[in-house]
């Protein structure tokens, strides 16, 4: 998307009314929150802050209410949220396309992830899989690199969007094994997962929020998994590392923003409040049926670890040569 069109896109999308209200005087929360989604519902993002948004009413004493703003690599729901008033009515998932991706991937930004945000919490992690349709031709990964180098550019590959982490999995795993596939972007997970269970596209890098179920009842072939070791739910899956793909670990992170300015009591109880929520049983059996990883921890934490993604990628994006404007 060119620069004038993201940008158009913007400011396009109004704040909900809600998101502007002032405190009420008898203290925060005292009105629905919105929690921003940058993604289309049905996927990993959505499935993971419908559940937690659901422990947080019950700590909160508050409606929490899931609003999906996708589009721009994230940068429309970003944007939405990066505009409101910091009055802690108003947060979002964030993911490794806003804290570590885009400022490599975009000439400019009309915001900035260091600046433009408070930190307030870490959500999860979870590993990437590279999964094939069951009639794929190839049953482990060394089956599948020779497929494909034997066809440069004719097999192609999904993803939820350019810039996804699924999307930049894939080109780092083409940049370290010297192949190529032509890329095919969907808006959102769920579409792009659909047709690879199809067979309208061949393969792709799924993550275990949204993929997990449909590796397990062999909807899906998951060939290798990007984490550092095996993952419980998956136990002879290998890793990239193990199936000969080595420097090659490949994982989403989320975590909640809120705009910048927060007040810090408004984001000490915020972030007590997801720590809390993560320990919910409810939540707790929703990570482990879908292979994710908790993240609880400090606003500093969080920060930290998101700004060392960004260090880290920002070499690989450089070297697959993929941009978004």
């Amino acid at each position: 998307m060119q620069r004038r069109q993201l940008l158009a896109a913007l400011g396009a999308a109004p704040l909900a009314p809600f998101a502007t209200l002032a405190h009420a005087q008898g203290g925060w929360p005292a009105q629905p929150i919105r929690w921003v989604v940058p993604y289309p519902p049905g996927g990993g993002t959505d499935v993971l802050a419908r559940t937690v948004a659901e422990a947080l009413r019950s700590e909160l004493g508050q409606q929490i209410v899931v609003d999906n703003r996708p589009g721009a690599s994230t940068n429309i729901g970003s944007q939405a949220v990066a505009s409101a008033r910091p009055d802690g009515y108003t947060v979002m998932s964030a993911d490794n396309a806003l804290l570590a991706y885009n400022e490599h991937l975009f000439s400019k930004l009309p915001f900035s992830p260091e600046k433009d945000f408070t930190y307030v919490a870490g959500l999860s992690r979870f590993p990437l899989a590279l999964v094939v349709h069951p009639d794929f031709p190839a049953r482990t990964l060394q089956d599948f690199l020779a497929h494909v180098r034997a066809r440069p550019g004719e097999v192609n590959y999904a993803s939820p969007g350019n810039g996804s982490p699924h999307h930049l999995a894939m080109e780092m795993f083409k940049h370290r094994t010297g192949t190529f596939l032509t890329h095919i972007p969907y808006r959102g997970a769920a579409p792009a997962m659909q047709d690879v269970m199809g067979g309208q596209v061949p393969c792709m890098f799924l993550d275990l929020a949204a993929g997990l179920p449909v590796i397990q009842s062999g909807k899906v072939r998951a060939l290798a998994i990007g984490s550092a070791q095996r993952v419980p739910a998956l136990p002879d899956l290998p890793t990239l590392a193990e199936a000969g793909v080595a420097d090659s670990e490949v994982y989403a992170f989320q975590g909640v923003l809120a705009p910048a300015g927060l007040p810090a009591e408004v984001t000490t109880r915020l972030n007590a409040a997801v720590n809390q929520a993560l320990k919910a049983p409810a939540v707790v059996q929703r990570m482990q049926a879908f292979g994710m990883e908790p993240l609880p921890g400090t606003p500093a934490q969080f920060r930290a670890l998101a700004r060392a993604e960004a260090k880290r990628w920002g070499p690989i994006i450089r070297a697959t040569g993929v941009k978004l404007d």
